[in-house]
Formats: structure tokens, sequence, C-alpha cells
């Protein structure tokens, strides 16, 4: 777990190393957005509007997505990664958030090649998995910056996660002190998304962990899905459900195969 200011940011750090149980995840639309650092050979993504994947050498950068994108592991995959909140690429981002949404683009991109490569050298020599944690750390520590706006979503998206969802946007928009425009453009600025579709997502992840696949069909569960997946919302080709990304408080890397 990350040390104050990140745990405001951050759920959890983790190192992955070995051989994937799966080859290829579908993951769907989640609060969460994903920094991986990649010490391995290459991962291959294909986000919601691409047609075929794309190789991602040095990691990747994946703000919270309003579609479903595929995650491809080599055979053999060595990674450092970040599951971070909703809000919590922006403080490290040099672009909108919004001009990365459904758009997987590489740390490269965002950092640069010559700082992206000196760090991937630092973890790759780095002396076991707590060392490269915390080398991690310490560079999202360096790149913290200030972020105009970023209490204001902070605290609005934690409201609207405490209650999955549930919460009314216009009563939130008040609580505030703004007007609708503006929250909307701040979400856009430092999530991609707006207040809105961050809560349908919510709502979203709470039926999906609901379902006992195992269980009887809940036809008012089949409702509700009627109802979030309706023309122009989220659109998910579930085939699989990467727990580490789709859960508003991830566990971890395991996952479902696709």
């Amino acid at each position: 777990m990350p040390r104050p200011p990140l745990d405001g940011l951050v759920y959890d750090l983790y190192y992955l190393e070995g051989a994937p149980p799966y080859a290829r995840l579908m993951l769907p639309p989640s609060p969460s957005a994903l920094l991986i650092v990649n010490l391995g050979a290459p991962f291959r993504i294909r986000g919601g509007t691409d047609i075929a994947a794309a190789e991602y050498v040095d990691g990747c950068v994946v703000t919270m997505s309003t579609r479903a994108f595929e995650f491809g592991y080599p055979p053999w995959t060595r990674s450092v990664g970040v599951h971070v909140k909703p809000w919590g690429l922006a403080p490290f981002l040099s672009m909108p958030a919004a001009e990365l949404c459904d758009r997987p683009v590489t740390i490269e991109q965002v950092w640069g090649r010559a700082a992206v490569a000196e760090l991937r050298d630092r973890l790759a020599t780095a002396d076991g998995p707590h060392q490269m944690l915390t080398l991690l750390e310490a560079e999202l520590m360096r790149r913290l910056s200030e972020t105009t706006g970023l209490g204001l979503v902070r605290h609005t998206s934690s409201v609207i996660a405490a209650t999955r969802g549930a919460a009314a946007i216009g009563d939130l928009t008040v609580a505030a002190g703004v007007s609708s425009t503006h929250l909307a453009q701040r979400f856009k600025e430092l999530i991609g998304v707006t207040p809105k579709r961050l809560a349908r997502t919510y709502r979203f992840t709470a039926t999906v962990f609901s379902i006992d696949p195992a269980g009887p069909i809940d036809w008012g569960g089949a409702r509700r899905w009627r109802g979030l997946l309706r023309p122009g919302s989220l659109r998910p080709r579930v085939s699989g459900v990467h727990r580490a990304h789709a859960d508003p408080v991830p566990r971890g890397p395991a996952a479902v195969s696709a």
C-alpha cells in the first residue's frame, strides 16, 4: 500500500512475474486506472475502438475506460504496476485524461523515452520485488504535481464511490457549490469521463459482482443489466472479469480467463 499522499490517488502497487494462467483478458469498464512498467516481453492491448491489438514494450497507461478492452500477456511476464483510483493519474499526466479515454498509451508517450528507459533499468537491476516497489513509489512521489481541481474531483468521486454510483449528481453539484458544466469539465480533464459516467460505471461494477454464476437467474437483475447496457451506455463485451482492474478496491492481479 502506498504512503501518503499517494494513498489518496493509488489503490496499491504490485509486482508480477511468471507464466500467467491466462493469455488474454477482456477487461470491462471499471472505476479505476492503470499504470504498468513492463520489464519482460511486450504486452498486447486492443482498445475499445481498435481493430487490432498493438504491442506495448515499455509498459502502458490506461485511464478509466468506457468500453471493454483486451489485454494480452506474453507466455512469461515481468512487470511492476499501479492500480490507480479514477482521478489518481491526473497528477502524473502531461495531457488531459479525456485525451486518453479508451486509448491506452505507452509510458514513453506520457513521461518521455529517456526517463522511462532510466526507470526500467533501475527496476530491472533492483534487489528483489520489495525494492522495485519502493523505487516505483519514489518515482511517483517525485512526479507528483499540483493539479487544479483535484480536490473537487476527488471529493465528489469519493461520494460517488461510497454510494456505489447511487448519489444524485445534481445534489453533489449543489453541495460542491459549482455549476454542473464546471464539474463535468473538471471530471473530463482529470478522470476522462463525466460524473454521470463515473456513477454509471460504479453501478455497473456493483451489478457485476452481485451476480452468482452458479445461482438461479435473477430476472430483476437481468432488467437492471438491460438498463445499464442500453444503447449509448457502456456497451461492454464481458467474456471475463479481471478483478484487479474491475473492482473499486483492487485486490491484486488475479483474473478470470477471457
